[in-house]
């Protein structure tokens, strides 16, 4: 079955023993959690942490404005934008000063070539974040529908278990990230 906030939603309801739902709208309960809390939490677990499936990188276009003070260009950040990693100049993806100031990035440079987190569609979820989304979206809609306290610490507790997972096989698709500047092997000449 392809993963939709829906089916997403869905499982987290039978996680907490709730109904799960047709539809978004169908005004139940459940659902209208689930409408009002899904997108927060979802946003919140993407931006965590930076997810191989959710890194992009592009050249951002240069505002014609420019800013008021300490940088020289103000640049448009893309619409499915969730968080900055990196800024480079041309066609290198670190290594830039900037700032993100009133929803554009602010830089010296002129061609700022961004590396961020963006917000895929849930189609594009693997496994192990669809599983630990669904964790997640169960200890928020627990309170909200059940009253239980305890129920909601304890999911609260696998929701953890099961981000620390999906960061670690995350973690895994990658060559690991080697020290490029150490200050104290520096100092010492």
């Amino acid at each position: 079955m392809a993963l939709s906030a829906l089916v997403l939603c869905s499982r987290a309801l039978l996680k907490i023993g709730a109904q799960p739902i047709a539809s978004l709208d169908e005004g139940t309960a459940e659902a209208e959690v689930a409408v009002h809390l899904y997108p927060a939490v979802r946003d919140a677990l993407l931006s965590a942490h930076p997810w191989s499936f959710a890194t992009g990188q592009m050249e951002l276009p240069r505002l014609l404005a420019t800013p008021r003070a300490d940088y020289a260009h103000a640049f448009q950040l893309p619409a499915d934008f969730l968080r900055v990693l990196s800024a480079g100049g041309a066609r290198r993806g670190q290594g830039l000063n900037y700032r993100i100031h009133e929803s554009r990035l602010h830089a010296d440079a002129a061609q700022v070539t961004l590396t961020y987190l963006f917000r895929p569609s849930e189609s594009a979820f693997p496994a192990f974040f669809a599983s630990a989304l669904v964790a997640r979206l169960a200890a928020e809609f627990c309170i909200p529908l059940t009253e239980s306290t305890s129920r909601a610490d304890m999911l609260q507790r696998l929701a953890d278990s099961e981000f620390r997972h999906a960061r670690l096989v995350d973690s895994q698709q990658d060559t690991p990230r080697a020290l490029t500047d150490f200050p104290l092997i520096t100092a010492r000449g």
